[in-house]
């Protein structure tokens, strides 16, 4: 309990100056609670506005895929570059330090492999887990026009309503059927559905001729997927151009942690995201660390051989 004694008067009321209660810098969030919004806060940079999530999730369906067969060597020197990590609450507690300190994405969906349907998946976290996570938000997908459309967008609403009860908000994953074309009718539908059912922010694909038209209809933001791997400079325009057409950020895997050098490649996208840096100056940056981290191999490597 405070000293009750020599209690000072309180006197620098700032009369003359309002109160100030700055917006809410991210779309559509105005109005949410104050827990929500700090966890939405931690995702998207107060500064820019925008966030990059390093997405290592691909596990739970894909198994051991290329460049993560062993995630504490390729992704955990990765992390400290990432504004969010996106994973398993399997990988996040086998492989992510805690002290690492950065916001997490909890993958809440699975029960389906790449040999079966995709869009057959059911919620395969419950809250509790995740609030004993401590996790930033929590994510789903849904396959608008798939086989098991209904049950992926029943999963969405099951995760937002127990998401809603305790303050952590829920990233909605448009995923893309085998049929499905990705265009701008297509995903003007499927962003849509997600926000009105109450997603916080989605995540989507970027695509040619309309990709502006999706970011501005949807009313919260949007950060694009990185998909398949892309040569590096390919993959910096595509997130050039999203940014500049209205996304929030990316939420990238392969084109990280498959390119030649994933820490040189994640602080190129960093640059493209928050600096606003343009394509072929980010893959000279890309390339200048990517120097240096061979002569630094090499450096070792001739230390190691001096040592024996």
């Amino acid at each position: 309990m405070a000293d009750k004694d020599n209690i000072k008067e309180g006197k620098d009321f700032g009369i003359g100056i309002p109160q100030e209660n700055k917006p809410f810098h991210v779309k559509g969030a105005g109005a949410l609670d104050w827990g929500m919004q700090n966890r939405l806060g931690r995702i998207f940079n107060p500064e820019s506005g925008r966030t990059v999530m390093l997405a290592f999730d691909h596990g739970y369906f894909q198994g051991p895929t290329s460049g993560l067969e062993r995630m504490d060597l390729t992704i955990v020197p990765l992390m400290q570059h990432a504004d969010v990590l996106m994973c398993t609450r399997g990988a996040l507690r086998s492989i992510v330090p805690a002290s690492i300190n950065k916001p997490v994405v909890l993958r809440c969906s699975g029960g389906q492999s790449i040999l079966s349907e995709l869009s057959n998946e059911t919620i395969a976290v419950d809250i509790d887990d995740a609030i004993r996570l401590n996790v930033a938000a929590i994510t789903t997908q849904i396959y608008i026009g798939a086989e098991y459309e209904h049950k992926s967008i029943a999963n969405l609403i099951k995760l937002i309503d127990s998401g809603n009860g305790y303050g952590i908000p829920t990233m909605a994953v448009t995923g893309v059927g085998t049929d499905m074309k990705r265009d701008q009718r297509y995903f003007l539908l499927a962003t849509r559905i997600a926000a009105e059912l109450g997603a916080h922010y989605v995540k989507s694909y970027y695509f040619d001729k309309g990709f502006e038209n999706v970011c501005a209809s949807c009313p919260v933001p949007i950060v694009i997927a990185g998909g398949q791997k892309l040569p590096e400079l390919e993959a910096l325009t595509m997130a050039y151009k999203a940014i500049d057409q209205g996304a929030a950020g990316v939420d990238m895997g392969r084109n990280i942690f498959q390119a030649d050098s994933p820490v040189a490649m994640i602080q190129a996208v960093r640059a493209v995201v928050h600096q606003n840096m343009r394509p072929k100056k980010a893959l000279d940056l890309y390339q200048t660390l990517l120097a240096e981290e061979k002569k630094k191999s090499k450096r070792q490597t001739a230390r190691a051989k001096r040592r024996k």
